[in-house]
């Protein structure tokens, strides 16, 4: 039973503490107690937004958001509104909430490259030479310099300056890139040790646990159609869509004791665990992601793109969940990722040639995958996708074992909270335009071509990796917390 003397200060760190970790639900109670004594205090009422939007409750978090702005109108205030209400669909709203952020701090970095992640918003010229500027003033603070280059840059794509638009996107990452420590080879080395403990004999001598098939992973790279694919799919009355969860990130940083240890002993570890330990794994997932489920539907979507670091994982403690591996063009996929910005998640985005080369190692390691678990993962290729929708979206169901419903097709009158870069675009109908947009940017790509190698000359197929394939050869679509990541990709934390 809890002390009734629990001081303020206790009760804050406890709450701040659970949402560091992902559990915002264990989170609200405190929170509760701690704004019934003090309404008005501006951290107690981000942290309950913030919870509240993680965990899917979206009335509830637009409304504390609201609360939270009337009573503390700064610029970061109106802009973390103005996320919120993109990720409850309020795309017009929003762009009133982030303008005036801009109006009260009109140096805010943050603001107008929230501005420029709405695909749909053009910035006016008044906007453009305000980022120009601010730009040119020697106080302006890294980080809003860092993403007025990213907004700066997505401005003038829009505008057909793209020579201009991708000096702004260069300077933009190699400014966040030089205060990272990351080292590519961390994951070129993570693929070499993954392809030697998950043999075919290895899951052969492994039964795996249970037989719970609600998990649907959809995995690759970001910027690749990944929030496509999960939109699609939970607009399917059998699916709910739910975000980009980290659960399984978590499981495995347990199961390797990363956080007593500090020793990078995953994905070896598990050869080491009984049975029962890799039962209870996936029990523990699916009571973890259990609070993200809000509609009873008999199967979910996790949508983690980095998940594809844990198949091995997935496959011994889930092993009758579905995995779809969402894949774009290299180059298509690769400048996305260049020009989009990605605090924090992801070490090797800010860089054309680091981008090649783990775009690289994703595709040897699902290519090893295809290999040693035939016909468990179904290949999306975006391409294809736009191409011909509706081909694509049957086979996708027929590997999900769900039968074919039209609100598939029409997956962008689907109403749900979406807390990716793609929020809008999934609200839209499949257009073909982006598809060839990284080609206004191909002069400037060949940094990132050298590093794919015959990845990107065998695309949409995939290359020989020499020992990986175990006599299958060039295989396709075989189905007709962040630390661990972090440590895979290499640390991305700023010096």
């Amino acid at each position: 039973m809890e002390p009734q003397d629990i001081t303020q200060s206790a009760r804050w760190t406890r709450a701040f503490t659970h949402v560091r970790q992902g559990d915002w639900e264990e989170a609200l109670p405190d929170l509760e107690i701690l704004l019934k004594d003090d309404p008005d205090n501006s951290d107690y009422l981000n942290l309950k937004a913030h919870s509240l939007l993680n965990l899917g409750d979206y009335d509830k978090a637009i409304a504390c958001f609201e609360s939270w702005v009337t009573k503390h109108p700064a610029a970061e205030t109106w802009m973390f509104y103005g996320y919120a209400l993109v990720t409850a669909g309020r795309p017009k709203d929003s762009i009133a909430a982030y303008r005036e952020a801009i109006s009260l701090k009109p140096n805010l970095g943050e603001a107008y490259w929230s501005l420029s992640n709405l695909k749909t918003f053009r910035f006016t010229a008044a906007e453009i030479i305000a980022m120009h500027e601010a730009l040119d003033r020697a106080e302006l603070d890294a980080r809003s310099r860092w993403l007025m280059h990213f907004a700066l840059g997505k401005a003038l794509e829009d505008t057909r300056q793209y020579p201009a638009s991708f000096e702004q996107y260069r300077k933009g990452n190699a400014l966040f890139r030089g205060g990272l420590r990351y080292n590519a080879e961390n994951t070129t080395k993570f693929v070499r040790r993954c392809k030697a403990v998950f043999t075919p004999e290895f899951f052969a001598e492994r039964t795996g646990a249970g037989s719970v098939p609600d998990p649907i992973f959809i995995v690759g790279l970001p910027r690749a159609g990944s929030t496509l694919v999960e939109q699609i799919l939970a607009s399917h009355s059998m699916v709910e869509g739910t975000k980009e969860l980290t659960v399984l990130n978590a499981i495995a940083m347990r199961l390797a004791d990363y956080e007593r240890t500090r020793i990078d002993r995953y994905p070896e570890i598990l050869r080491e665990l009984k049975p029962e330990e890799l039962s209870a794994a996936g029990d523990e997932y699916i009571a973890r992601t259990r609070i993200h489920r809000k509609s009873g539907r008999p199967f979910f979507i996790d949508k983690t793109p980095g998940n594809f670091h844990h198949l091995g994982l997935i496959r011994l403690i889930l092993p009758n969940a579905k995995i779809i591996d969402a894949r774009r063009h290299p180059l298509g996929c690769g400048f996305a990722v260049f020009r989009q910005y990605f605090p924090q998640a992801f070490g090797f985005a800010f860089d054309l040639a680091e981008i090649g080369r783990y775009y690289r190692d994703y595709v040897e390691l699902m290519a090893h995958f295809d290999s040693t678990m035939p016909g468990r993962i179904h290949r999306v290729i975006y391409e294809e996708l736009v191409a011909d929708p509706e081909r694509e979206i049957r086979r996708l169901l027929d590997h999900c074992g769900l039968p074919f419903e039209e609100s598939c097709l029409r997956f962008y009158e689907t109403e749900r909270g979406v807390l990716t870069p793609s929020a809008q675009q999934v609200r839209q109908p499949i257009f073909a335009d982006a598809v060839e947009q990284w080609r206004h940017f191909e002069p400037w790509l060949d940094p990132m071509k050298t590093a794919l190698g015959d990845v990107l000359e065998c695309y949409p197929d995939t290359p020989k990796f020499g020992e990986a394939a175990f006599g299958f050869g060039a295989q396709r679509n075989l189905s007709a917390n962040y630390r661990l990541n972090a440590t895979l990709q290499g640390p991305t934390d700023r010096r």
